[in-house]
Protein backbone atom coordinates (compact mmCIF):
# COMPACT_ATOMS: atom_id res chain seq x y z
CA UNK A 1 0.00 0.00 0.00
CA UNK A 2 1.10 3.62 -1.14
CA UNK A 3 1.32 5.39 2.48
CA UNK A 4 2.86 8.72 1.85
CA UNK A 5 1.38 12.08 0.99
CA UNK A 6 -1.81 12.72 1.21
CA UNK A 7 -4.02 10.00 -0.34
CA UNK A 8 -3.00 6.69 0.38
CA UNK A 9 -3.47 3.94 -2.18
CA UNK A 10 -4.05 0.25 -2.19
CA UNK A 11 -5.21 -2.59 -4.62
CA UNK A 12 -6.89 -5.19 -3.29
CA UNK A 13 -8.02 -8.04 -5.73
CA UNK A 14 -9.91 -5.79 -8.00
CA UNK A 15 -10.59 -3.20 -5.82
CA UNK A 16 -8.88 0.02 -5.14
CA UNK A 17 -8.88 1.72 -1.74
CA UNK A 18 -7.84 5.51 -1.62
CA UNK A 19 -7.68 7.01 1.83
CA UNK A 20 -7.45 10.66 2.94
CA UNK A 21 -4.50 10.73 4.77
CA UNK A 22 -4.27 13.47 6.48
CA UNK A 23 -5.79 12.56 10.22
CA UNK A 24 -4.04 15.69 12.19
CA UNK A 25 -6.42 18.11 10.17
CA UNK A 26 -9.34 15.79 10.35
CA UNK A 27 -8.79 15.39 6.84
CA UNK A 28 -9.55 18.91 5.75
CA UNK A 29 -9.24 18.99 1.40
CA UNK A 30 -6.42 21.26 0.70
CA UNK A 31 -4.93 21.83 -3.20
CA UNK A 32 -2.28 18.84 -2.68
CA UNK A 33 -4.79 16.58 -1.52
CA UNK A 34 -7.41 17.02 -4.40
CA UNK A 35 -4.43 16.86 -6.91
CA UNK A 36 -3.73 13.40 -4.87
CA UNK A 37 -7.24 11.92 -4.81
CA UNK A 38 -8.04 13.37 -8.81
CA UNK A 39 -4.13 11.07 -9.52
CA UNK A 40 -5.83 8.02 -7.51
CA UNK A 41 -8.67 8.16 -9.03
CA UNK A 42 -7.34 7.90 -12.75
CA UNK A 43 -5.32 5.37 -11.60
CA UNK A 44 -8.07 3.22 -10.06
CA UNK A 45 -9.93 3.28 -13.41
CA UNK A 46 -6.84 1.83 -14.53
CA UNK A 47 -6.48 -0.86 -12.41
CA UNK A 48 -9.59 -1.55 -10.60
CA UNK A 49 -13.13 -2.45 -11.07
CA UNK A 50 -14.62 -0.51 -8.63
CA UNK A 51 -12.99 1.95 -5.60
CA UNK A 52 -13.53 3.01 -2.47
CA UNK A 53 -12.83 6.13 -0.45
CA UNK A 54 -12.26 6.24 3.17
CA UNK A 55 -10.71 8.49 5.82
CA UNK A 56 -7.70 7.79 7.91
CA UNK A 57 -8.00 8.78 11.29
CA UNK A 58 -10.78 10.39 13.48
CA UNK A 59 -13.67 10.87 10.84
CA UNK A 60 -14.13 10.88 6.69
CA UNK A 61 -13.21 14.45 6.28
CA UNK A 62 -14.13 17.97 7.66
CA UNK A 63 -13.98 19.97 4.07
CA UNK A 64 -12.50 22.35 2.93
CA UNK A 65 -9.22 23.73 4.43
CA UNK A 66 -9.89 26.97 5.66
CA UNK A 67 -6.53 27.66 7.49
CA UNK A 68 -4.93 27.48 4.45
CA UNK A 69 -7.96 29.48 1.91
CA UNK A 70 -6.08 33.34 1.25
CA UNK A 71 -7.46 36.33 -0.17
CA UNK A 72 -8.82 35.47 -4.04
CA UNK A 73 -9.96 37.42 -6.39
CA UNK A 74 -13.93 36.14 -7.75
CA UNK A 75 -12.66 34.91 -10.84
CA UNK A 76 -9.68 32.63 -8.57
CA UNK A 77 -12.50 31.62 -6.60
CA UNK A 78 -14.37 30.41 -9.62
CA UNK A 79 -11.67 28.73 -11.00
CA UNK A 80 -10.73 26.97 -7.35
CA UNK A 81 -14.84 25.48 -7.31
CA UNK A 82 -14.36 24.32 -10.90
CA UNK A 83 -11.33 22.12 -9.92
CA UNK A 84 -13.30 20.49 -7.66
CA UNK A 85 -15.58 20.06 -9.58
CA UNK A 86 -13.57 18.81 -12.30
CA UNK A 87 -12.20 16.08 -9.83
CA UNK A 88 -15.43 15.14 -8.16
CA UNK A 89 -16.98 14.16 -11.75
CA UNK A 90 -13.98 12.19 -12.88
CA UNK A 91 -14.93 10.49 -9.39
CA UNK A 92 -18.85 11.09 -10.57
CA UNK A 93 -18.92 9.85 -14.56
CA UNK A 94 -16.07 7.79 -14.46
CA UNK A 95 -15.32 4.09 -15.88
CA UNK A 96 -15.71 2.56 -11.67
CA UNK A 97 -18.40 2.64 -9.51
CA UNK A 98 -16.99 4.52 -6.29
CA UNK A 99 -18.25 3.67 -2.84
CA UNK A 100 -17.63 6.09 0.03
CA UNK A 101 -17.06 4.47 3.82
CA UNK A 102 -17.72 7.17 5.83
CA UNK A 103 -17.57 7.37 9.81
CA UNK A 104 -17.62 10.52 11.99
CA UNK A 105 -17.54 13.91 10.65
CA UNK A 106 -18.43 14.35 6.97
CA UNK A 107 -18.59 17.88 6.53
CA UNK A 108 -18.77 20.91 3.67
CA UNK A 109 -16.64 19.20 0.81
CA UNK A 110 -16.46 16.36 2.65
CA UNK A 111 -20.40 15.28 1.97
CA UNK A 112 -19.56 16.52 -1.65
CA UNK A 113 -17.00 14.08 -2.05
CA UNK A 114 -19.21 11.11 0.04
CA UNK A 115 -22.01 12.73 -2.68
CA UNK A 116 -20.37 12.57 -5.98
CA UNK A 117 -19.76 8.57 -5.18
CA UNK A 118 -22.47 6.20 -6.22
CA UNK A 119 -22.89 4.24 -3.03
CA UNK A 120 -22.33 5.52 0.29
CA UNK A 121 -21.71 3.43 3.73
CA UNK A 122 -21.89 5.05 7.12
CA UNK A 123 -21.14 3.90 10.10
CA UNK A 124 -23.30 5.38 12.96
CA UNK A 125 -20.69 7.59 14.44
CA UNK A 126 -21.13 9.56 11.39
CA UNK A 127 -22.61 13.28 10.79
CA UNK A 128 -23.32 15.61 8.23
CA UNK A 129 -23.02 19.53 7.61
CA UNK A 130 -22.68 22.46 4.75
CA UNK A 131 -21.32 24.81 7.41
CA UNK A 132 -20.24 27.34 4.86
CA UNK A 133 -23.71 29.34 4.65
CA UNK A 134 -22.68 30.16 8.60
CA UNK A 135 -18.98 31.19 7.86
CA UNK A 136 -20.27 33.89 5.08
CA UNK A 137 -19.80 31.80 1.79
CA UNK A 138 -21.33 29.29 -0.43
CA UNK A 139 -20.70 25.64 -1.03
CA UNK A 140 -18.16 24.71 -3.87
CA UNK A 141 -17.44 21.71 -4.13
CA UNK A 142 -20.73 20.59 -6.21
CA UNK A 143 -23.53 20.55 -3.35
CA UNK A 144 -25.88 22.43 -4.98
CA UNK A 145 -26.00 19.45 -7.71
CA UNK A 146 -24.74 16.11 -5.94
CA UNK A 147 -26.21 17.02 -2.22
CA UNK A 148 -29.51 18.40 -3.53
CA UNK A 149 -30.37 15.50 -5.58
CA UNK A 150 -29.75 13.70 -2.90
CA UNK A 151 -31.27 15.36 0.01
CA UNK A 152 -33.42 17.71 -1.80
CA UNK A 153 -33.13 21.29 -2.16
CA UNK A 154 -35.21 21.92 0.81
CA UNK A 155 -33.25 20.37 3.27
CA UNK A 156 -30.14 21.87 1.72
CA UNK A 157 -31.29 25.20 2.11
CA UNK A 158 -31.68 24.36 5.76
CA UNK A 159 -28.56 23.14 6.60
CA UNK A 160 -27.38 26.11 4.49
CA UNK A 161 -29.55 28.88 6.52
CA UNK A 162 -29.11 27.45 10.18
CA UNK A 163 -26.14 25.25 10.21
CA UNK A 164 -28.09 21.74 11.02
CA UNK A 165 -25.92 19.00 11.64
CA UNK A 166 -27.76 16.12 10.11
CA UNK A 167 -27.86 12.75 12.34
CA UNK A 168 -26.83 9.20 10.18
CA UNK A 169 -30.22 8.18 10.83
CA UNK A 170 -31.83 11.04 9.73
CA UNK A 171 -29.74 10.97 6.65
CA UNK A 172 -30.31 7.31 6.06
CA UNK A 173 -33.97 7.65 5.96
CA UNK A 174 -33.52 10.85 3.62
CA UNK A 175 -31.76 8.78 0.97
CA UNK A 176 -28.28 10.54 1.63
CA UNK A 177 -26.90 6.77 3.13
CA UNK A 178 -28.04 3.91 1.57
CA UNK A 179 -26.25 1.69 4.38
CA UNK A 180 -26.36 2.41 7.75
CA UNK A 181 -23.46 0.04 9.96
CA UNK A 182 -22.49 -0.33 13.41
CA UNK A 183 -19.24 1.85 14.51
CA UNK A 184 -16.27 1.21 12.87
CA UNK A 185 -18.18 -1.62 9.78
CA UNK A 186 -18.04 0.75 7.25
CA UNK A 187 -14.97 0.00 5.33
CA UNK A 188 -15.79 -4.07 5.76
CA UNK A 189 -19.14 -3.20 4.44
CA UNK A 190 -17.90 -1.84 1.74
CA UNK A 191 -15.54 -4.30 0.70
CA UNK A 192 -18.59 -6.73 0.44
CA UNK A 193 -20.35 -3.89 -1.97
CA UNK A 194 -17.12 -3.63 -3.42
CA UNK A 195 -16.48 -7.00 -4.07
CA UNK A 196 -20.04 -7.53 -5.66
CA UNK A 197 -20.13 -4.47 -7.97
CA UNK A 198 -16.57 -5.16 -8.84
CA UNK A 199 -18.44 -8.79 -10.31
CA UNK A 200 -21.02 -6.98 -12.61
CA UNK A 201 -21.45 -7.18 -16.05
CA UNK A 202 -19.39 -4.14 -17.82
CA UNK A 203 -22.24 -3.08 -20.14
CA UNK A 204 -24.68 -3.37 -16.96
CA UNK A 205 -22.20 -1.15 -15.24
CA UNK A 206 -21.96 1.21 -18.25
CA UNK A 207 -25.50 1.84 -18.01
CA UNK A 208 -25.74 2.58 -14.45
CA UNK A 209 -23.01 5.20 -14.36
CA UNK A 210 -23.90 6.47 -17.68
CA UNK A 211 -27.20 6.24 -19.02
CA UNK A 212 -29.15 5.95 -15.51
CA UNK A 213 -27.74 9.41 -14.08
CA UNK A 214 -28.72 11.53 -17.68
CA UNK A 215 -32.06 9.97 -18.17
CA UNK A 216 -33.03 11.67 -14.76
CA UNK A 217 -32.69 15.00 -16.90
CA UNK A 218 -34.86 13.74 -19.95
CA UNK A 219 -38.33 14.22 -20.61
CA UNK A 220 -39.95 10.79 -19.46
CA UNK A 221 -39.99 10.05 -23.32
CA UNK A 222 -36.75 10.46 -24.09
CA UNK A 223 -35.63 8.74 -20.84
CA UNK A 224 -37.64 5.54 -22.14
CA UNK A 225 -36.19 5.66 -25.25
CA UNK A 226 -32.70 5.59 -23.67
CA UNK A 227 -33.47 3.14 -21.64
CA UNK A 228 -34.49 0.69 -24.43
CA UNK A 229 -31.48 1.58 -26.29
CA UNK A 230 -29.17 0.73 -23.32
CA UNK A 231 -31.21 -2.38 -22.35
CA UNK A 232 -30.05 -3.66 -26.71
CA UNK A 233 -26.70 -2.46 -25.67
CA UNK A 234 -26.14 -4.65 -22.67
CA UNK A 235 -28.84 -7.76 -23.10
CA UNK A 236 -26.83 -8.43 -26.34
CA UNK A 237 -23.30 -9.26 -25.11
CA UNK A 238 -21.64 -11.90 -24.76
CA UNK A 239 -21.34 -12.05 -20.60
CA UNK A 240 -25.33 -11.26 -20.53
CA UNK A 241 -25.87 -14.81 -22.84
CA UNK A 242 -23.45 -16.51 -20.63
CA UNK A 243 -25.16 -14.90 -16.94
CA UNK A 244 -28.83 -15.37 -18.48
CA UNK A 245 -28.14 -18.86 -19.70
CA UNK A 246 -26.84 -19.78 -16.21
CA UNK A 247 -30.09 -18.45 -15.25
CA UNK A 248 -32.34 -20.72 -16.84
CA UNK A 249 -29.78 -23.51 -15.85
CA UNK A 250 -30.63 -22.71 -12.74
CA UNK A 251 -27.21 -22.67 -11.47
CA UNK A 252 -27.51 -18.25 -10.69
CA UNK A 253 -27.99 -17.66 -7.14
CA UNK A 254 -31.40 -16.94 -6.53
CA UNK A 255 -32.72 -13.14 -5.22
CA UNK A 256 -33.80 -13.90 -1.20
CA UNK A 257 -35.42 -11.86 1.56
CA UNK A 258 -32.79 -9.84 2.98
CA UNK A 259 -32.80 -12.11 6.41
CA UNK A 260 -31.99 -14.84 4.71
CA UNK A 261 -29.21 -13.28 2.37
Amino acid sequence: MGTDGTVTYELRDDVAWLGLNRPHKRNAIDDALLGALEAAVRRAQDEAGTLVIFGHGPCFSAGLDLTEQRARKPAEVFHHSRAWHAAFSLLRHGRIPAIAALHGATIGGGLELAAACHIRVADETTFFALPEGTRGIYVGGGASVYVARLLGASRVTDMMLTGRVLEVAAAEQAGLVQYLVPQGEAQSKAAALAAKVAAMAPLTILGVLHALPRIQDMSEADGLFVESLTAALSMTGSEAAARLAEFAAKRAPRVMPPSES
